[in-house]
Parts: C-alpha cells; sequence; structure tokens
C-alpha cells in the first residue's frame, strides 16, 4: 500500500478492463487518480466503485484520446484538480481486424487514431511538464501483438508495432530529463471483450477451453496483473527501467509451437 502515495495520475480508457483494474490499483496505493473516457458515465460508475472501496480522491474527465485537444483539456482538467501530473498511462485502444485487402480506409484510420495517435496525443500533453519538473513516469499499454502475428488481426499488430517504437524513442529522448516511457504488452486477459469474443463463436464453453488450451500456464491472465505491473512501472521502485517493455501473458509469446 502506498506506493503511489502522493502522485497525480491519468488513466485513458479508464471506463472498464485493464484501464478500470489500473485505476483501481493506482487508488489503493495512494494515487490521485482521473480516468480518462469516451464513454463518460462508465468511467463514472467505475469512479464511484473506487471512492467506495479506497476513499481515494477520484476525477472523471469525458476524453477523445483521438483528439490532441481533447487530451491536452484532460490533462489540465486534472492538473486543475490535483496538480502536476506524475504519472500517464495511455490504456485506450480498440480492436480491429480485418482483411488487408478488403479492409477500408475508414478501418485503417480508425485502428491507427486510437491505437497509436492517441499514444502519442497523451505523450505529447503531458511530457512538456514532466520535462520541465524533471521527472514522469508513462506507461503505455501495447500488447503482445507489438512483436507476434496472430493471422486475421491486421492492422491491430502494425499499429502496436508502432507503440512499442514511439515507447523507445520517447524514452532514449527524455532520458536525460528524468522522464521514463515505458510499455506494458498484455497477452490474453480476462476481459469483457474477450468474454465476449467467446460468447460470440458457436460454441462458447469450447472457445474458451481452446484460448486455456494454448496457454503455458492453462489460465488467462486477469487485468489486475497488468494493473500491479502498471503500478510498479510508476512507482519509485523502478527508477532505471526506460524505453522497456514488460510482457504479461503467462510465457505464450516465448512459445516455440504448440
Amino acid at each position: 500500500m502506498n506506493r503511489l502515495a502522493g502522485k497525480v495520475t491519468m488513466v485513458t480508457g479508464a471506463g472498464r478492463g485493464i484501464g478500470a483494474a489500473i485505476a483501481l490499483a493506482f487508488a489503493r496505493e495512494g494515487a490521485s487518480v482521473a480516468l480518462a473516457e469516451l464513454d463518460i458515465e462508465t468511467a463514472r460508475a467505475t469512479a464511484e466503485r473506487i471512492r467506495q472501496e479506497t476513499g481515494a480522491d477520484v476525477l472523471t474527465v469525458a476524453t477523445d484520446v483521438t483528439q490532441s485537444a481533447s487530451v491536452k483539456e484532460a490533462v489540465q482538467q486534472t492538473q486543475a484538480q490535483f496538480g502536476p501530473l506524475d504519472v500517464l498511462v495511455n490504456n485506450a485502444g480498440i480492436n480491429v481486424f480485418c482483411d488487408p485487402l478488403t479492409m477500408t480506409d475508414d478501418d485503417w484510420r480508425r485502428c491507427f487514431a486510437v491505437d497509436l495517435d492517441g499514444v502519442w496525443n497523451g505523450c505529447r500533453a503531458v511530457l512538456p511538464g514532466m520535462v520541465e519538473r524533471g521527472r514522469g513516469s508513462i506507461v503505455n499499454i501495447a500488447s503482445t501483438h507489438s512483436f507476434k502475428i496472430i493471422p486475421g488481426c491486421f492492422p491491430y499488430p502494425v499499429a502496436k508495432h508502432g507503440v512499442i517504437g514511439l515507447t523507445r524513442a520517447l524514452g532514449i529522448e527524455y532520458a536525460p530529463d528524468n522522464v521514463r516511457v515505458n510499455a506494458i504488452a498484455p497477452g490474453y486477459i480476462e476481459t469483457q471483450l474477450t468474454l465476449d469474443w467467446w460468447d460470440s463463436q458457436a460454441d462458447p464453453k469450447a472457445a474458451r477451453q481452446a484460448t486455456l488450451d494454448l496457454q503455458p500456464m492453462k489460465r488467462i491472465g486477469q487485468p489486475q496483473e497488468v494493473a500491479m505491473t502498471a503500478v510498479f512501472l510508476a512507482s519509485d521502485e523502478a527508477p532505471f527501467i526506460n524505453a522497456s517493455c514488460i510482457t504479461v501473458d503467462g510465457g505464450r509469446s516465448a512459445l516455440y509451437h504448440d
């Protein structure tokens, strides 16, 4: 507890799933937390649960990460409420899975607008203040799609590869200013999106079991397991971890073949 005491934090896409778990974990560890979310009603419901569980100071901010002005406004509102921002978690993202040759231009733009531009918009909004103060931690939620390819998932892995490149480039660029930029690459995590995908299959129980059978640990991850990795990277326990990516997938991406 209190590993993030006194830190001002903002999490994008914090209304549900991994983002909500990160916001809750940050609050439990003593941080002031802003939930920056496009679906503001979902964010408000999550914020209320966090308040009831932790008693923490929580803010909700309507945010469209595809719009740089919206992200800048979210940062300004967070800092007006809590003070200078210490930690940003760029979590907001969407799945866009298409056949490359039938994918529309809109599909391509939608994927990159959220999954890569949205991360850059967050970084660009907070970096000036962090550089000026000589401290800060940015955690980008990437994916095992950032370095592994699953057929049928184009162009999502292209954008997620970009997130790793962005993380490394900014981490090196601002290392002299004591601003760290890192990423987390989750594998299969039991979020609502995963549950919805299983339920959409002809045999949901079989689909779930097929996924579990692929995992070295014979289970998939829980959102809080990603969240505690974010706590570590955001905390003062990781001062020399920079321009890196921590994989949270139970070893799946290390497996050569099934």
